[in-house]
C-alpha cells in the first residue's frame, strides 16, 4: 500500500529509502452494503529519507502494492471515484501518527476487480535525534459514487517497520512533534477547505474564545466528534465547528460555522430541500440551549457538486450573570422528509462570554444537549444567512469531514428507487 519517494524538505536529507511490508488485514465494508468483513493481506511500500536533522520536515510517501480487499461483486466503480487515506505510526526517538492522503485517481474498477489505490503522502517534523521507525497502520478507502461510503482496513497482526529515519542533532528548530498531510490535495468528497482556519488570537490573559468584553468575538474552532443517526444507518464522524458572537445590548447574535466539505452530491438535489439546525449548549454561569438554524439550500445542487452547510444563526439572551460557555450541540439536517441527527460524543467549548442576566433569558432551560426550556426557547430566534459554502468536514481527513451528513444526499437516491439489488443467496 505504502510507497513512493520520500523527500526531506530540509537541507540535511540523505537519499530516500524504500521498503515493502505485508501484513494480515481486516477490511470492514460500509453497513449499507450488507457485506461481512473481509480478511486479506496488504502489501505496501514506504519511501522516506534515510537520514535527516532535528527540525527538518520530511515527506513520507506510501504506495499500495496490493490492497487487502477487492471490489465487491456488486457494482463497477467509475474512474476517479476512489480515494485512500491512512496512518503511519512513528516510533523510536519520537512518536507520532502521520496522516497520509492520496488523490481521487483510479482507473475504472470492475465488479470483483483488484482495488487500484493512488499513492498517499504525508509529512513529519523531526524533533529528537536517534532512529525514527515508520510502521503502516489502518487505512480507509472512500468511494464517492453513487453515494459516499468508507471501507476501513486495520492490521490484524503486529506490523514490522517499513522505513527508518536516522535523525541527527541539527537542522532547523525542532518545535513540536507534528504528523500531517500535504496541503495541496485535490478536491474530493471531503475537499481541503479553501478558507484558512479563522480562529483568531484570544485577548491577552483570556481563554480561547473568550470575549474579553468585546462587542464581537471569534470563537475557537473545535473538532466535534459526532454520533449520527441517518435514514440509512448510524455513523460516527468528526467536524470542525466554530461559534462566533456579536453583542447586541444584553443579548448576543450567534453564528455557528462549519469548515470543510461533506461530499460531492451523488444526485441532483432540488432547491429548498436541505435545511440544517443546531442546539448550542450553554454552560458555566448559564444553563440550557440556544436554537440556531440556517436557510435551506438556495439553489439546486447538481450531481457531483459539493454539498454544503450554511452558517447557522440565532440569538442568545443570557439567563445568568457571569462567565457563560457555548459549545456545539445536537445537529439536525432535514431533507425531503427525512431527518439526520448528530449528537456530540463530548462537549467542547468554542466560546466564553461575560454575560448579564436578561429577563426571559436562558438559565434554567433544558439539560445540556436537549431542547431549551423556558426562556431558552423564547430567547433563541433562529435566523437565516446567505449560504457560505462552509461545510462540515471529516476528517479523516485531513480534515475531517462530517461525512455522515453526506448520507442525507445518498438518501435521495434510496428514496427514488433501489441503488443496489442484494441477492442473499448469491456468492459475494
Amino acid at each position: 500500500m505504502l510507497g513512493g519517494a520520500g523527500l526531506l524538505l530540509g537541507v540535511s536529507a540523505a537519499p530516500a529509502q524504500a521498503a515493502e511490508v505485508s501484513y494480515a488485514t481486516e477490511c470492514v465494508p460500509p453497513p449499507i452494503s450488507g457485506l461481512p468483513p473481509v480478511q486479506g493481506t496488504t502489501t505496501v511500500a514506504v519511501d522516506a529519507p534515510a537520514q535527516a536533522g532535528t527540525g527538518d520536515e520530511v515527506e513520507i510517501v506510501w504506495t499500495f502494492v496490493r490492497a487487502a480487499s477487492k471490489n465487491p461483486d456488486i457494482l463497477d466503480l467509475a474512474e476517479d471515484t476512489v480515494r485512500p487515506t491512512g496512518t503511519l505510526k512513528a516510533a523510536g526517538a519520537q512518536t507520532a501518527d502521520v496522516v497520509l492522503r492520496g488523490p481521487r485517481e483510479n482507473p475504472p474498477i470492475p465488479k470483483g476487480g483488484e482495488m487500484k489505490l493512488s499513492t498517499m503522502k504525508g509529512t513529519l517534523k523531526l524533533t529528537s535525534p536517534g532512529e525514527v521507525t515508520l510502521t503502516p497502520d489502518a487505512y480507509t478507502i472512500n468511494v464517492n459514487r453513487p453515494i459516499s461510503t468508507d471501507t476501513v482496513c486495520t492490521p490484524k497482526e503486529p506490523v514490522r517497520p517499513a522505513a527508518t529515519i536516522t535523525v541527527t542533532d541539527g537542522g532547523g528548530d525542532p518545535g513540536g512533534t507534528t504528523g500531517g498531510e500535504p496541503t495541496d490535495e485535490p478536491t474530493g468528497p471531503t475537499p481541503t477547505p479553501t478558507d484558512p482556519p479563522t480562529s483568531s488570537p484570544s485577548p491577552s490573559g483570556s481563554e480561547p474564545g473568550d470575549d474579553g468584553g468585546q462587542d464581537a468575538v471569534t470563537g475557537e474552532e473545535v473538532q466535534v466528534p459526532y454520533a449520527c443517526k441517518t435514514p440509512i444507518g448510524d455513523r460516527d464522524a468528526t467536524s470542525p465547528v466554530r461559534i462566533d458572537a456579536t453583542r447586541d445590548g444584553g443579548s448576543f447574535a450567534l453564528t455557528v460555522r462549519f469548515r470543510g466539505s461533506v461530499m460531492d452530491s451523488p444526485a441532483d438535489i432540488p432547491k429548498g430541500s436541505v435545511k440544517p439546525s443546531m442546539e448550542v449548549v450553554l454552560g458555566g454561569a448559564d444553563r440550557g440551549t440556544v436554537h440556531v438554524e440556517g436557510p435551506a439550500n438556495a439553489e439546486a445542487i447538481k450531481a457531483g457538486d459539493p454539498i454544503g452547510i450554511p452558517d447557522l444563526t440565532g440569538t442568545y439572551r443570557p439567563g445568568a450573570s457571569g462567565r457563560s460557555t457555548l459549545a456545539p450541540g445536537v445537529l439536525t439536517v432535514e431533507a425531503l422528509g427525512t431527518t439526520t441527527t448528530c449528537t456530540p460524543e463530548k462537549s467542547l467549548v468554542s466560546l466564553t462570554l461575560d454575560t448579564t442576566e436578561q429577563e426571559g433569558g436562558a438559565s434554567g432551560g433544558g439539560a445540556a444537549g436537549g431542547a431549551a426550556g423556558g426562556g431558552a426557547a423564547g430567547g433563541a430566534a433562529g435566523g437565516s444567512s446567505a449560504v457560505s459554502g462552509g461545510l462540515a468536514a471529516t476528517g479523516a481527513d485531513d480534515r475531517g469531514s462530517l461525512k455522515a451528513l453526506g448520507l442525507v444526499g445518498g438518501t435521495l437516491l434510496l428514496l427514488g428507487g433501489a441503488v443496489f439489488t442484494f441477492l442473499p443467496g448469491r456468492p459475494r
